[in-house]
């Protein structure tokens, strides 16, 4: 069965730094795109960075210049380095991946399980 795995959620105070992982296990061929979501306590999940398998990537307006996307194709996975964070950036991260292709099948997306990211002021 294919997942995704997310880790490096956590605690830390305004202005530091975090990175998130997320790997997709399971027998996978290639995936197209991938990326990572957050939703805040009351609002709708919104993206915060996706990058496809060529790594053209795209940004939120709210994190450009403070966040970067990256990713390991030969391992699965995706990043997020997370600095100079701020407290609305409190949230639940989630990975996605879409166009996943593996050997027991196509999955046109894909939902990891979330982790959280609090930053105290």
């Amino acid at each position: 069965q294919v997942q995704l795995v997310e880790s490096g959620g956590g605690l830390v105070q305004a202005g530091g730094s975090l990175r998130l992982s997320c790997a997709a296990s399971g027998s996978i061929f290639s995936i197209n795109a991938m990326g990572w979501y957050r939703q805040a306590p009351g609002k709708q999940r919104e993206l915060v960075a996706s990058i496809t398998s060529g790594a053209s990537t795209n940004y939120a307006d709210s994190v450009k210049g403070r966040f970067t996307i990256s990713r390991d194709n030969a391992r699965n996975t995706v990043y997020l380095e997370m600095n100079s964070l701020k407290p609305e950036d409190t949230a639940s991260y989630y990975c996605n991946a879409r166009g996943l292709s593996g050997s027991r099948g196509y999955y046109p997306e894909l939902w990891g399980q979330g982790t959280l990211v609090t930053v105290s002021s």
